[in-house]
């Protein structure tokens, strides 16, 4: 009995190899048909021949046909990947890719491949691929195939949606094969299924392939492709109102890092600081030297870069904006005017300065891996550099909400903003707070730099673009008043992108404007008044 399952597990055994050793031999006959082939059209047989095999083996050799890099040896007309090796080629396996041996260039053909051949192998990799062990691999020879739809893909999908495991996977052949239904000769019936498929996916590919169908088709597929055009527009419409919201909050999330220091000195100190776009050119220009000095000499830190230059461009900021206050706004408090103007002079020597230093034209400054690249949530694409700045601009103002209404300095500045005589009567150095209070408000200006150089030139006009911006998000959402700069900011953000499809951008601008110039006849402390030294003077 031991002998006889013995002989049993062997027969087994042999019988399991069989089957692979008779498919590498049927498709090794295949590959050498290549050597036979006359033209053109009769290398393209075999390459449909070998695809049609669905054995990833093949995928070798059809990829060194693709490269101009399979031979056929002259000798005994066999067919091998050529590798140049200086004087000679190095012959490999077709199927295995082991070494066969040298040969001199004398001694081979190579098959010749023409754009034609090339595109018939790059669909037949693309079937082949619709195996592969990893998913998102085949995700991709599915999205390939609905781009380009053939009536030749659709055996080849009806196999891979049978042996597909993975839902998502198996949802996108599906839809890979409708839209190659569409283009066949398969009866209506078949077609009327395909539509329905293709409309419940439900985007711009859809769309795109629909009225394609739509244009080219009669009777009742031409109908279906027709309603399900409409299904889309309006379901598209929804989401495009989304995409909207988003590019209007992340517009709101720059226009919130780029006012929220200035609705701290408006607020507290009265000043209008025309020099505030500057201090947010300052800390783009701050990432742009931190990010130079990491390139040349610590370049592993690169991605750390933006979280080295945080730090560095607030307290740059900070410090220029304190010498000014210093050196020139507390001697000009309580003259509006002469304030506007020497902040506008200062501007205009920060900016010539920088153009000195650095040049006129714009600097380099790259993203790091994390905030690099888009993800789709839907019809939705959301780049991350964009969230990433929503979520720090959002936690900039949270940090500073604390500062104002949990610290002892919070404390200060908002007595300084209720009533300056009264709190210089208890003790509270009034010039002192002032002088920290524009520091804070330019050292918050300078990291919304670190932030903007993301995604925005850096120049020295940066700060020119956003300064109008910053001023209107403070005067509408009420000076002084964090939660009045939040709301403001993303009110103008989300209005000004609804506006930009209709008006343009230059003109959306004007109309925003005008809106706030009405809104503030009728509010003329903003949406969140807060009573203050500069609204009381």
């Amino acid at each position: 009995m031991t002998l006889l399952r013995a002989i049993g597990l062997t027969l087994l055994m042999m019988a399991s190899l069989l089957p692979s050793k008779a498919a590498e031999a049927d498709l090794r006959a295949i590959i050498a048909k290549f050597a036979a082939a006359a033209n053109f059209s009769a290398t393209e047989a075999v390459v449909h021949e070998l695809a049609a095999s669905g054995d990833p083996a093949v995928e070798r050799p059809l990829s060194a046909l693709a490269d101009g890099n399979l031979y056929i040896r002259k000798a005994d007309s066999q067919v091998f990947v050529g590798k140049d090796a200086g004087d000679g080629i190095e012959l490999l396996d077709p199927l295995s890719g082991d070494k066969a041996a040298d040969a001199a260039k004398a001694d081979l053909t190579k098959i010749k491949v023409n754009n034609g051949l090339r595109r018939t192998i790059r669909d037949a990799l693309g079937t082949l691929t619709l195996r592969a062990k990893d998913a998102n691999v085949r995700l991709a020879a599915a999205a390939t195939m609905f781009k380009t739809p053939d009536a030749a893909n659709i055996e080849p999908l009806d196999a891979a949606i049978a042996a597909e495991t993975e839902p998502s996977v198996k949802a996108m052949f599906e839809q890979a094969r409708a839209a190659s239904v569409l283009v066949s000769d398969k009866p209506d019936a078949d077609k009327l299924a395909a539509v329905s498929v293709i409309a419940e996916r439900g985007d711009r590919d859809a769309l795109s392939l629909l009225t394609s169908v739509e244009a080219n088709a009669q009777g009742a597929v031409k109908d279906a492709a027709t309603a399900a055009i409409g299904r889309i527009n309006s379901t598209l419409a929804l989401w495009d109102a989304g995409q909207n919201i988003w590019y209007g909050v992340s517009l709101g999330s720059v226009l919130l890092l780029a006012a929220i220091g200035l609705a701290i000195t408006f607020g507290v100190m009265g000043v209008i600081n025309m020099a505030h776009g500057e201090m947010v050119m300052l800390g783009a220009y701050t990432t742009f030297v931190v990010q130079q000095v990491i390139r040349t000499s610590f370049p592993g830190l690169f991605d750390w870069s933006l979280v080295i230059a945080l730090p560095l461009a607030f307290l740059v900021a900070a410090l220029v904006g304190l010498a000014i206050e210093r050196g020139i706004i507390r001697f000009l408090y309580g003259r509006p005017l002469e304030t506007l103007l020497a902040t506008w002079g200062v501007s205009l020597i920060l900016q010539q300065a920088v153009r000195t230093i650095f040049g006129p034209t714009n600097q380099e400054v790259g993203n790091p891996s994390w905030m690099s690249g888009s993800f789709d949530i839907g019809q939705l694409a959301i780049t991350w550099n964009r969230l990433w700045i929503l979520v720090f601009a959002l936690l900039v103002f949270a940090v500073l909400l604390y500062v104002m209404k949990r610290t002892p300095w919070g404390l200060q500045m908002r007595a300084v903003t209720a009533n300056r005589r009264m709190a210089a009567s208890m003790g509270i150095k009034t010039p002192w707070v002032d002088a920290l209070t524009f520091a804070l408000g330019s050292g918050i200006a300078g990291i919304a730099g670190v932030a903007l150089s993301q995604i925005d030139n850096v120049s020295p006009n940066l700060g020119r673009g956003y300064i109008i911006d910053s001023f209107m998000v403070v005067v509408f959402g009420g000076v002084g008043n964090l939660w009045g700069t939040l709301v403001g900011a993303f009110s103008l953000g989300i209005v000004n992108k609804f506006l930009e499809p209709y008006a343009g951008a230059v003109l959306g601008k004007i109309v925003v404007l005008v809106l706030i110039i009405l809104f503030i006849q009728k509010r003329p402390r903003g949406l969140f008044a807060l009573k203050g030294r500069a609204v009381e003077a």
